[in-house]
């Protein structure tokens, strides 16, 4: 039996690069939903110290952006030859899933973030996702 070939590493750097940020953006709105406000940085009306419910919102959207870059490039290495059972699968596929439905029911909401605030933390979000995203994946595929 021959040997399956890996996956080429810059496309494992790109997909783990969107896993990691759809998972960051989808912990951005999840976090919004339970009052983690990540938009607090911008607004002059809350004094002079930062909210720590901002600053714990942008520890979680950075750290599920990193988890979520590392583990997908570590899986996309594996799947290559084969050995992700199929549960693992499966369940990886269930898990993803209800993230995004979650988030989808999130973002659905009226949001109590004023306009400006919430488009500029989504796009901070984003990019904040992208560098954690790509971060995890250069970890994982050294230990590859």
């Amino acid at each position: 039996m021959s040997e399956a070939a890996p996956f080429p590493r810059h496309l494992i750097h790109a997909g783990a690069m969107m896993s990691g940020v759809l998972i960051a953006l989808a912990v951005h709105m999840i976090a919004e939903r339970f009052g983690l406000d990540l938009g607090a940085l911008w607004r002059s009306d809350t004094g002079d110290l930062i909210p720590a419910s901002a600053a714990v919102g942008w520890w979680l959207v950075a750290l599920a952006a990193f988890v979520g870059g590392y583990v997908t490039a570590s899986l996309m290495g594996r799947a290559a030859s084969g050995q992700i059972p199929l549960r693992m699968r499966q369940f990886l596929i269930a898990i993803g899933v209800l993230l995004l439905a979650a988030a989808g029911q999130a973002a659905s909401a009226p949001s109590a973030v004023p306009t400006v605030a919430g488009v500029v933390a989504g796009l901070v979000a984003l990019v904040q996702g992208a560098v954690m995203a790509f971060c995890g994946a250069y970890f994982a595929l050294r230990q590859i």
